[in-house]
């Protein structure tokens, strides 16, 4: 019951200062949060959109929290913190599982755990709605990740081995026209042999899946099955149940098969070759981040630059773009975007030290 003159539960101890701020933050940002939610659900339809607004009514919850410890001091609505805000124009304008990854990461960040004004159940709230948001990035991870996985492949071969070849011919005296040449035939190589990598494993790769799946055709034999003597169970075990498991699994699924259920999908199994996207789709997204990336380091060239100007310069414009496409990755896998950011420069810049470090050691040597 709140208190008539500060409008806080009876009982609630007098905050500080400090209190108030830290419980105005609090409400911002749970208010900023649901707003997020809501957005991203008005993108989506069906189960998705549910959760969606599910997740929504939990972070009213918590603003409720928030504003029954402030009462009457809740004073002049503030803004989320600029993560939350940037999250939430994100949500408005594209609600892409680039959003929902970067939503997991927001609340794996609740102070909630250690703040003694809030309570365990919001605290236990928090560590479940990452869990929530992360079963739904997955989804969208899964749909994108035949094609996303040779993109990035793709964009950072293609920086560094291009940067490497450059900076390798470049260090050993050869001229500005021939290390352009060799750019670009770097490019034009790389780009051609990543496409037809990608298509052969990627079709490879599902042909081996389709061949693993059950035959759809099985599925009208079940029925028919002797429910006390059915080779259905040998099917289960083939796929590792162990024999009493897979005995009682098959006498469930025969038996709603012929009361007319629909439990002898179950014999079927799931298909996995969504998770690995199509073979001419791995194979363009290779060959066009490939060219992207392995054009980078050609540009000075191409502009006119020679000797170490245009080596400084294309070795500054690869680390930008190894930096982009590591935090990209680091996003994408709910990690931290800096930490891979980091490590996808210091291994392209690597790769490259050796190649140009080579270089020099053959030009000296011809010379």
């Amino acid at each position: 019951m709140p208190d008539a003159a500060t409008g806080r539960p009876v009982g609630t101890p007098t905050p500080t200062a400090k209190d108030l701020r830290r419980w105005r933050r609090y409400l911002a940002d749970e208010r900023a949060e649901a707003a997020v939610y809501r957005d991203l659900a008005a993108r989506r339809t069906g189960e998705e959109r549910a959760i969606l607004l599910a997740l929504a009514d939990a972070e009213r919850r918590h603003e409720a929290h928030w504003l029954a410890l402030l009462g009457g001091d809740v004073g002049r609505p503030l803004r989320g913190d600029w993560r939350t805000r940037t999250l939430g124009l994100l949500a408005r304008r594209y609600g892409s599982v680039f959003v929902l990854a970067l939503a997991q990461r927001a609340e794996s960040r609740s102070a909630y755990a250690t703040d003694a004004d809030a309570t365990p159940a919001m605290a236990a709230d928090e560590q479940i709605h990452e869990e929530v948001v992360r079963g739904l990035a997955t989804r969208g991870r899964n749909r994108m990740s035949g094609t996303f996985r040779a993109a990035v492949f793709g964009a950072n071969d293609g920086l560094v081995s291009n940067l490497a070849l450059i900076l390798g011919v470049g260090a050993s005296g050869a001229s500005y026209a021939f290390v352009l040449l060799t750019g670009f035939a770097g490019l034009l190589a790389g780009a051609l042999s990543m496409a037809a990598g990608e298509y052969v494993s990627v079709r490879s790769q599902r042909e081996l899946l389709e061949a693993s799946a059950p035959n759809p055709h099985a599925r009208a034999a079940v029925p028919y099955l002797d429910i006390d003597a059915n080779e259905l169970a040998l099917v289960y075990r083939a796929r590792g149940m162990a024999a009493d498991e897979a005995a009682q699994h098959a006498r469930h699924v025969v038996g709603d098969a012929q009361a007319g259920g629909e439990a002898a999908s179950s014999a079927t199994g799931a298909d996995d070759l969504e998770t690995h996207g199509t073979a001419f789709g791995a194979a363009a997204s290779s060959f066009a981040f490939f060219a992207s990336g392995a054009l980078i380091p050609v540009l000075p060239y191409l502009f006119g630059r020679e000797g170490m100007t245009a080596v400084v310069v294309s070795t500054a414009l690869v680390g930008l773009a190894l930096l982009g496409t590591g935090a990209t990755v680091g996003v994408l896998s709910g990690g931290s975007p800096v930490r891979r950011a980091l490590r996808q420069l210091a291994i392209g810049y690597g790769a490259a030290a050796v190649t140009y470090v080579l270089g020099l050691a053959f030009g000296t040597t011809l010379a």
